[in-house]
């Protein structure tokens, strides 16, 4: 297992990595050990309760089966209404109703959800807070990119309230920030000491994951969290040797590995071998550090896989309108953004002109994508363009009106952590409606991250309902994303356990919000292969199950890709998807 010496461990990686599953493998390990331990999600799409077996909530919870183990998950939009609770409260009584009711609106969107989420995570790294007397802290964070904004929050909320002269922030003047700047300082100083912090850099055999753990480790070293080790999951090695997908997969892993980053080549690292079997429940996650032999070939089944559509039936769908919004959902790891650069360069192979976009902060489309594509614009909604555009846009807008002092009040503001949030969902608002007048493919964030954009979206409508009164006729984003006429929600996941329950709670996510997912993908089916592999046979077997469940209770519309020997990376293997 990984030698733990700290007393708080992060857990990060590119989303499908292994991440929770090696967190949870180490907390069980360390429980054992007779340590008594806390482990966090700060993923808002956690899926800690499936892989532990144990429904957690939002204080420390004991996980059935393993003494000393205790979990929660930092439910985001819990986190934001105890805020608003906190905030709102003490006027509760004293202000007329429409004024409660305006605070209550102008602290519902994305930037209340940060900060709520954020005082969550420091108020357990600090003294005194709820993880006081456990031995080990440990973090399953979400994908990368949502990480590194949590992780650079201590440090960007530090600066912005000791610069902030005048106590005004985009949370209001009742926020009560100063009143936190002990603990965000706190969180800074334990984040960046290596006797109490250990980064687990969690990755895989692949090029694209690689590449992701390095950007993270050079990014949080500079910001000064320099105790890192590297755990390297699903490390295949091939026991058919007349078996072509084994001897690939087995070649494509070894060459990522030898194509690794110095930087990361240097630190300490573990490998961890493909599992045959998902890793779900405590027997499994007990074995996760034992090096196991291969098991028996599998008989193969029935397959499920020969009648269902490939991408190329889903591309003709795209192209019959000519136009429109296509967005790729789920968590992270499965493929969305391979399957949307995939059919983006099959439409404009098409002679279709189309425009594929990320709201993804880790932008993995120019890694994928590798060239130019005639006919394919290629943009994402790069967070600190965004925000210096709007920063910039809205201090010209309001010069004219405000003096010297409200000008140098909205600067202030505008210097927030959470101006970022803002940005990014006007960028996604102009996306959104360009697509009355062009095809728009959309690789989207990893499952939480995009619910908290869906989530400024939804606060966006509400608000502008209220402002507007019900004469007036509108269209918001919203309601561009909930007309099936302009957008199409394509759910993505892999045939396993895990991937499978988080996509249909997004299903569930999405319908609430009155928008209807077109269709389901199956990404990288091994049950739409020939091998005979024991592994690999394996986990075809089970992946069986998985899509009988899929097409049972989730979907109607269900497309599947078999796993690719290549990693598609470049137009000609990507095009090689659509088959």
């Amino acid at each position: 297992m990984i030698d733990v010496t700290t007393r708080h461990l992060f857990f990060t990686g590119k989303g499908g990595v292994g991440k929770t599953s090696t967190a949870c493998a180490t907390a069980v390990s360390l429980a054992d050990a007779g340590k008594k331990v806390l482990l966090v999600s700060t993923d808002p799409a956690s899926n800690l309760d499936a892989v532990l077996g144990t429904r957690l909530g939002s204080t420390p919870t004991p996980v059935q089966g393993v003494d000393g183990l205790f979990g929660l998950n930092v439910n985001p939009e819990e986190a934001a209404r105890a805020y608003r609770d906190r905030v709102v409260g003490p006027y509760r009584g004293l202000l007329p109703e429409d004024s409660i009711a305006a605070m209550e609106e102008q602290l519902s969107g994305a930037c209340t959800v940060e900060i709520a989420a954020f005082d969550e995570f420091t108020g357990l790294m600090s003294s005194g807070g709820d993880a006081t007397g456990f031995d080990h802290l440990i973090f399953d964070t979400a994908p990368t990119g949502h990480t590194l904004r949590l992780l650079q929050l201590p440090a960007a909320w530090t600066d912005f309230i000791e610069t902030n002269e005048r106590g005004a922030s985009c949370l209001g003047p009742l926020s009560g920030l100063k009143s936190q700047q002990e603990r965000y300082a706190e969180a800074l100083e334990i984040l960046s000491d290596q006797e109490r912090t250990t980064l687990v850099l969690v990755t895989r055999t692949e090029r694209g994951a690689l590449t992701e753990a390095e950007r993270t480790r050079a990014e949080l070293q500079k910001q000064g969290v320099t105790n890192q080790i590297l755990v390297i999951n699903g490390v295949f090695r091939a026991t058919h040797r007349d078996d072509p997908l084994a001897l690939q997969l087995e070649a494509r892993g070894h060459e990522a590995l030898g194509a690794m980053a110095p930087g990361l080549a240097a630190l300490p690292s573990i490998q961890i071998p493909l599992k045959p079997h998902n890793v779900v429940g405590l027997d499994a996650l007990r074995a996760f550090f034992d090096p196991a032999a291969p098991p028996e070939a599998t008989a193969a089944t029935e397959d499920l896989t020969a009648d269902l559509p490939r991408l190329s039936a889903l591309v003709d769908e795209i192209e019959a309108d000519g136009h429109g919004l296509v967005m790729f959902m789920g968590k992270g790891g499965v493929g969305k953004t391979t399957t949307a650069a995939a059919i983006a360069v099959a439409l404009a192979r098409r002679g279709q002109p189309v425009h594929l976009t990320t709201t993804d902060p880790a932008a993995h489309l120019q890694n994928t994508l590798q060239e130019e594509v005639d006919g394919l614009r290629v943009t994402r909604i790069d967070p600190v363009a965004e925000t210096e555009a709007y920063t910039k846009k809205v201090i010209e807008r309001s010069r004219g009106d405000l003096d010297a002092e409200g000008l140098a009040l909205l600067k202030e503001d505008l210097r927030s952590p959470c101006t970022e949030e803002v940005a990014v969902f006007h960028a996604f608002s102009r996306v959104v409606f360009s697509a009355r007048r062009e095809i728009v493919i959309m690789d989207t964030a990893p499952t939480g991250h995009t619910l908290l954009l869906l989530d400024a979206t939804g606060s966006y409508h509400r608000e502008m309902t209220r402002q507007s009164g019900a004469k007036v006729r509108m269209t918001t984003p919203l309601m561009r994303l909930q007309d099936p006429a302009h957008t199409r929600v394509v759910i993505v996941s892999l045939a396993e356990t895990t991937p499978v329950q988080e996509a249909a709670h997004l299903q569930e996510d999405l319908r609430r919000a009155e928008i209807e997912p077109y269709a389901w993908v199956i990404n990288r089916s091994l049950a739409a292969t020939d091998t005979v592999d024991p592994v690999l046979r394996t986990r075809a077997v089970e992946e069986t199950a998985q899509i009988a469940l899929v097409q049972a209770d989730h979907t109607d519309r269900l497309f599947i890709v078999p796993w690719a020997a290549e990693e598609p990376i470049g137009a000609d293997l990507l095009h090689c998807l659509i088959s």
